[in-house]
């Protein structure tokens, strides 16, 4: 069972103290205890000639009625079922754990959190923040393709909707269910491969947020430091557009931050962008590139530029000239990414556009250019 990890908390089950009992039982019912027992010629044996056994496992889930129980069980029986030596049998007791086991383990998770998991040099998790210099350009959408890209390419990936005014990730990746509360440490919901936390997934999408200044620093610190966020290779903070308050407490609560700045083609949006990216100037937040959104638009056989064309490149260029000292190297332009109507129409389903049914990578151009964007994102040197 070591191999079963909880969906979760991102541990074994077994070194969550989750197993309880195990059984072993031979078919013709002379049981076995543990797994040193020796085997007589006489077993019940399966028609290939293996040996047949029935394992009676016994766990305790984190709280009753475990949003992800099914996922839990299903790592289990595919375990056990898919044992080579023998044909077992899985028989699964699901209990949970009582008031002073589940406070000894939030006790302990938060002992080895120490608070804010990525507010401390040589982390290995790479941290990037998504910020716009005004609304409408497409963010959010960036950032949950971006995010489904890096699950999907195998990278543990986390979310934070630090839009606290137009969180919009819950929407984005069909998020519907609430993060589990154990004994005040959240843990966040999964979607398409990713964690992801929302204030949304508290205050429902028709409720207005007006938080500012120290109350909007808590609500990120919040979220850095009380869910369980366990050790991602990659976390994503979908920023406010904009370059107040909440670009602050990022770059505050995250140094390690690396910035990606999104765009569209036309100047009044690309020269906006600009000043969002030269944050950078005044708080230590790297810049990681530039990503031009609905840089054209394909229609009987032609490419219409419809917000006309180059603002990707000139905030590439402004950014390079004004910041390449102070970080050694340029601020690239990531990629130019197509205005489809699949985006918006797929994206509001629930499921990023980049992404098949099952959530695997669709053969399109805008995977290919999401690929792309991660690959050069995870290659460059972080500053």
């Amino acid at each position: 069972m070591t191999g079963v990890i909880d969906p979760e908390l991102g541990k074994s089950i077994t070194d969550l103290g989750m197993v309880t009992g195990v059984e072993v039982t031979r078919e013709d019912d002379a049981s076995v205890q543990g797994a040193g027992s020796t085997q007589s010629a006489d077993h019940a044996h399966g028609a290939d000639g293996a040996p047949a056994f029935r394992v009676h496992i016994s766990i305790e889930l984190t709280v009753p009625g475990c949003p992800l129980s099914d996922v839990i069980r299903q790592r289990i029986e595919d375990a056990v079922t898919s044992y080579p030596d023998a044909h077992l049998t899985l028989e699964l007791t699901v209990g949970s754990m009582n008031e002073e086991k589940l406070g000894n383990l939030v006790a302990e998770l938060k002992a080895a959190r120490r608070e804010n998991p990525f507010h401390k040099p040589g982390i290995k998790t790479r941290v990037f923040a998504v910020a716009s210099g005004k609304g409408g350009v497409g963010k959010s959408s960036v950032t949950a393709n971006l995010a489904a890209t890096f699950a999907a390419l195998g990278y543990d990936t986390a979310v934070i909707d630090a839009d606290i005014y137009g969180f919009s990730m819950p929407k984005l990746l069909g998020v519907t269910s609430h993060p589990t509360n154990l004994n005040g440490m959240l843990m966040p919901v999964e979607a398409w491969g990713t964690r992801v936390m929302s204030i949304g997934m508290f205050a429902g999408s028709d409720q207005a947020i007006l938080w500012r200044g120290p109350r909007l620093q808590r609500s990120l610190e919040q979220f850095l430091s009380d869910v369980w966020w366990g050790e991602p290779d990659v976390l994503l903070i979908d920023m406010a557009p904009g370059t107040g308050d909440m670009a602050i407490s990022v770059a505050q609560a995250l140094p390690n931050a690396e910035l990606i700045v999104v765009t569209t083609p036309q100047p009044s949006a690309s020269d906006i962008a600009v000043r969002a990216g030269l944050v950078a100037l005044q708080v230590p937040m790297d810049v990681a590139g530039v990503v031009e959104n609905m840089s054209w638009y394909d229609h009987a056989g032609e490419r219409l530029r419809i917000f006309g064309e180059g603002g990707g490149q000139r905030v590439s260029d402004q950014l390079t000239a004004q910041l390449s000292a102070k970080f050694g190297h340029d601020v690239p332009l990531l990629a130019q990414l197509p205005l489809e109507t699949d985006i918006r129409e797929v994206g509001e389903s629930g499921r990023p556009a980049v992404l098949n049914a099952d959530g695997s990578l669709a053969e399109s151009a805008l995977a290919e250019s999401f690929t792309q964007m991660v690959r050069s994102l995870m290659e460059r040197d972080r500053g």
